[in-house]
């Protein structure tokens, strides 16, 4: 088995003057977020396990962008929210027909490797306490081109409430704390792992409070997007919080279907084989786990297809894209 990988392994060396680009870039998010380190940590295990490819790290807008840059690519691996990969899959939302962006139907997944949860973020004494409550206040819903922005969108939306509703403010995540810190804005959405450092170092200085998502509010945005799944933040998460109800959304490790596909079993091997790399720069990584690759909304890349089954999973049909 050992000299079957270093064969597979060498030929892959061999292949990659027939591939496009002996560097692979990882589309992320920006540096405050869980994106960025994960792909770092995604680059130190290509580095290390993949001869003759080397691996970058790239500060993107994160989902919305992301699934563009990997569909043209423009970068081999990325990160981006399960509902924003589905839509672009799919054409759906702001993807195909009535939307200003293409439909991506090339877009393949590699697994599932963490799941977001929707941080509502206040400041205590501001009195947001619901979603109602933010109407008429000034409030983050993201960077431009984020999956945080397509997930408050369709939250609010599901729930009666529009971003002409409140006055916008279009930021990531270390600009969402900042302005926060500095009575900016009122309060700010972010979709992402936890924790997230940006959110923990605002917590540091500030007494933040989590906006409560009801079980009733979860219903109707489910409806709207079948990818989101019931949260609870747990008391301490951060700073001064009490256990806080919200939403998730899987993050998706995505790729073109034009990867060969040695190059993307090769990839999903190493990775899985060697997640502690990732582990040990953020704890989000726990939740990269073969198993929940077959929760993808959308079909997986037949390399990764391969490593999954010779590790003794069944992969359904609708995972093939048959």
């Amino acid at each position: 088995m050992q000299l079957k990988r270093v064969l597979a392994l060498l030929l892959l060396a061999l292949a990659v003057g027939a591939y496009a680009q002996q560097r692979l870039s990882i589309a992320t998010g920006g540096t405050g977020g869980v994106y960025y380190p994960l792909g770092g940590g995604y680059a130190q295990i290509i580095n290390e396990q993949l001869p003759g490819f080397s691996a970058t790290v790239e500060v993107t807008g994160a989902s919305v962008e992301n699934v563009g840059l990997v569909s043209r690519g423009d970068s081999d691996i990325g990160l981006a929210l399960a509902d924003t990969v589905l839509m672009a899959f799919k054409g759906t939302g702001r993807f195909g027909p009535g939307g200003e962006l293409p439909r991506l139907p090339n877009l393949r997944a590699i697994g599932i490797s963490h799941h977001n949860a929707v941080h509502i973020i206040t400041l205590d004494g501001s009195g947001i306490n619901s979603l109602t409550d933010l109407r008429g206040r000034r409030v983050s819903v993201g960077s431009p081109g984020s999956g945080t922005e397509v997930s408050a969108r369709t939250i609010l939306e599901a729930n009666g409430i529009t971003f002409g509703d409140f006055s916008v403010h279009r930021l990531s995540v270390s600009e969402t704390a900042d302005a926060l810190r500095d009575g900016v804005i009122d309060a700010g959405f972010w979709s992402g792992g936890v924790p997230t450092g940006a959110v923990l170092s605002l917590a540091e200085v500030a007494q933040i409070r989590l906006v409560p998502i009801s079980a009733e509010e979860l219903e109707r945005a489910s409806a709207a997007d079948p990818t989101f799944i019931p949260y609870s933040f747990p008391a301490g998460a951060y700073r001064g919080i009490a256990e806080t109800t919200s939403i998730a959304t899987p993050n998706l490790i995505i790729v073109a279907a034009e990867m060969p596909e040695e190059l993307a079993y090769q990839f999903t091997r190493a990775l899985f084989e060697n997640i502690h790399v990732v582990r040990a720069i953020h704890s989000a990584a726990y939740e990269t786990v073969p198993e929940l690759a077959l929760n993808s909304p959308i079909p997986l890349h037949p390399g990764a297809i391969r490593y999954f089954e010779a590790i003794g999973l069944s992969v359904p049909d609708h995972l093939r894209g048959e």
